[in-house]
This record gives C-alpha cells, sequence and structure tokens, in this order.
C-alpha cells in the first residue's frame, strides 16, 4: 500500500494559487474537475471562499 501524496501547492498548474490543483493531486483527480467543482460550489450559499483562503494560507507551496 502507497502513501497518499502530502497536501501542498504545485508551482506549476496553478490558475490562482494552486489549491484545487493540490487538492486534485492528493486525492488522485483531475485539476480541472475540481476547479469546475469549485466554481460550482460558489454559486450555493457557505464559506467556500474563506475555506480557499484558509487553504491558500496553510498549505504549504511544492
Amino acid at each position: 500500500m502507497t502513501a497518499a501524496p502530502a497536501l501542498v501547492r504545485p508551482r506549476q498548474d496553478r490558475v490562482i494559487a494552486g489549491v484545487c490543483a493540490g487538492l486534485a493531486r492528493r486525492f488522485g483527480m483531475s485539476a480541472s474537475l475540481v476547479r469546475l467543482l469549485f466554481v460550482l460550489s460558489v454559486l450555493l450559499p457557505g464559506p467556500q471562499v474563506i475555506a480557499y483562503i484558509v487553504l491558500w494560507i496553510i498549505m504549504p507551496s511544492d
């Protein structure tokens, strides 16, 4: 059994801060899919933008 990749913001494949790309890499998903899901989630009420900013601050850069 292999270890999951670390939760970091990659230097390549960044659009804004690399949060979506880092989450996609960590969970084995497409970065485009994670970005699309995030954009769609912003249309719903909730703290999505705040969560993105918090992850931007706490996730280390690759």
